[in-house]
């Protein structure tokens, strides 16, 4: 048994209230390599914002479960060497599928875990969620939890169409479960493919699609049920166009890519959601890079040095992630 308060990390309890007090999110950026963790250490560093690095279950089997144990702890003294005395750093499994899954990582060294048992009956969804959480409050860790289902494909998690939380069923669900956080499904969508072209309407001066709105009366809703309840959002990538404009000019396909809007993203970190999921646009801005750099310089092979500038492109996207649309700068001195 690994505790995480012996690697230095902390859990989402603290960084929540805070974040719903002071009406911003903290970033929960996803990662499956040292460059990706790099750059998120970097820009929360440089940004002394709160993070939550994320690892999904294909993260683990890509990466090993072992290293990226050690990958976090190492993050935390990186932050140190970095300036940041005292880092606030939350390490997280997104999508936990079963109560294994989760119990694996609370005993190696995590600090959050979520359980995700949407696709579950109501019913079976409550008893998932309460064995995760009573098993989890043991060791001090966070549990979040999800209600609604996200459309959308991302590692192993897919699901053909979206269906909203329903606000009735929140106090609930949140009562009987002791869960510390809820997901919800607003609108958001996983991958880099969130609506269809049919879903959204096109500009007429770029032709570029523009997505439907989020489904705030809903959120709006729900925090009334829950008032001052941490909320979370998936799938909130926002699929930068320059990115995608990157990636198609030097070989790439990536026809009607579309997310949300960031503007619907600073609406909704000012309210009770405190905690935002990014994970396409690292992977948008990592391969734009790269393709960039391959086509530029078609003699290189050394991995470090088109993987440099991914380590940049990404540090870049984060710190606007952070100061631009979740407003976390500056929240974790």
């Amino acid at each position: 048994m690994v505790s995480y308060k012996e690697i230095g990390l902390v859990n989402t309890r603290e960084m929540f209230k805070k974040a719903v007090a002071g009406g911003y999110a903290v970033p929960a950026f996803n990662f499956n390599n040292m460059e990706q963790l790099q750059a998120i250490i970097q820009a929360a560093s440089e940004t002394k914002s709160p993070v939550i690095l994320q690892v999904s279950k294909g993260a683990r089997k890509y990466a090993n479960a072992t290293l990226l144990r050690y990958m976090a702890e190492g993050a935390v003294e990186y932050a140190k060497e970095l300036g940041w005395e005292n880092p606030q750093i939350c390490l997280h499994l997104d999508h936990g599928d079963a109560f294994e899954t989760c119990k694996s990582c609370i005993d190696t060294g995590f600090s959050s875990v979520m359980i995700d048992g949407s696709h579950l009956p109501y019913e079976e969804n409550v008893a998932l969620t309460k064995q995760v959480v009573e098993y989890a409050h043991q060791f001090d860790v966070t549990v979040e939890a999800e209600l609604g289902v996200l459309a959308g494909v991302e590692d192993e998690v897919s699901a053909a169409e979206s269906h909203y939380t329903k606000p009735e069923e929140v106090i609930d669900f949140a009562t009987r479960t002791g869960c510390d956080s809820l997901a919800i499904s607003i609108g958001t969508s996983h991958g880099a493919y969130k609506f269809t072209p049919e879903q959204c309407t096109r500009d007429p001066k770029t032709g570029k699609l523009v997505p439907p709105p989020l489904a705030f009366d809903v959120l709006h809703e729900i925090e009334k049920k829950l008032p001052g309840f941490p909320i979370v959002l998936h799938g909130s990538s926002s699929v930068p166009q320059d990115e995608v404009d990157t990636i198609n000019a030097h070989g790439g396909k990536l026809p009607d890519a579309v997310g949300i809007p960031e503007e619907q993203l600073r609406e909704a970190s000012k309210s009770a959601v405190c905690k935002i999921n990014i994970d396409s646009d690292s992977r948008l801005a990592m391969t734009a890079a790269i393709r960039k750099h391959f086509d530029e310089n078609p003699g290189h092979f050394d991995p470090r040095q088109y993987l440099t500038p991914a380590r940049d492109n990404m540090k870049k996207m984060y710190v606007h992630k952070i100061v631009n649309v979740l407003g976390s700068d500056g929240k974790a001195e």
